[in-house]
């Protein structure tokens, strides 16, 4: 009797430990991070990792339409002329989910794959820099007087784990930095 509990443990903790690297890798973030628009399908292509260590979630009101916001906000080679937290932005490529494109912020490069774009509504890319991964979305919907704007982003790997705590306070002062220039570009 005592084997075979021993045993049904040892099976049930596998189990445990499975699922748990599953969803560390953001293989099992769209059972837990599913939206959709009622046709069935999620609104991304990539969701965000709810348990990712690095997360942050921030959205802004821009007296814009949306076609202006997603004009600017996607023309990725002219994100250096208002985006001052960047540089060097280059799109390899059409703008459709699989193109990739390359930049800098904060002195890091960073290599980017869009993995979504429905004109004036989701646009959204993964990226990878120093052993990270980030998932980063953005999607714009039409209210009365603009456009509300609502980003979203996680990051995993060991060093978003380790760091935890700063890089969770620095991705929510850089994402509202980034809003706000959005918004300034945008209302001109």
């Amino acid at each position: 009797m005592y084997h075979q509990t021993q045993r049904k443990m040892n099976i049930i903790a596998q189990s445990i430990t499975v699922a748990a690297l599953v969803g560390v890798s953001g293989l099992a973030t769209s059972v837990n991070n599913t939206t959709n628009n009622g046709s069935g399908r999620s609104l991304m292509n990539v969701l965000t990792n709810p348990s990712a260590p690095v997360k942050c979630s921030r959205s802004i009101l821009i007296n814009a339409s949306p076609s202006t916001v997603w004009a600017i906000l996607t023309n990725i080679n002219k994100w250096a002329t208002w985006q001052t937290d960047i540089s060097k932005p280059i799109l390899s490529g059409p703008l459709q989910p699989g193109s990739t494109f390359d930049w800098k912020t904060g002195g890091a490069g960073i290599h980017s794959t869009l993995h979504t774009v429905e004109p004036n509504k989701h646009f959204g890319w993964t990226g990878k820099t120093f052993g990270m991964y980030a998932i980063h979305n953005w999607t714009l919907t039409e209210v009365p007087g603009g456009t509300q704007v609502s980003v979203d982003e996680t990051m995993e790997g060991f060093l978003a784990g380790l760091f935890k705590k700063s890089f969770n306070k620095n991705l929510a002062s850089g994402m509202q930095h980034w809003l706000e220039l959005l918004k300034a570009e945008s209302e001109k």
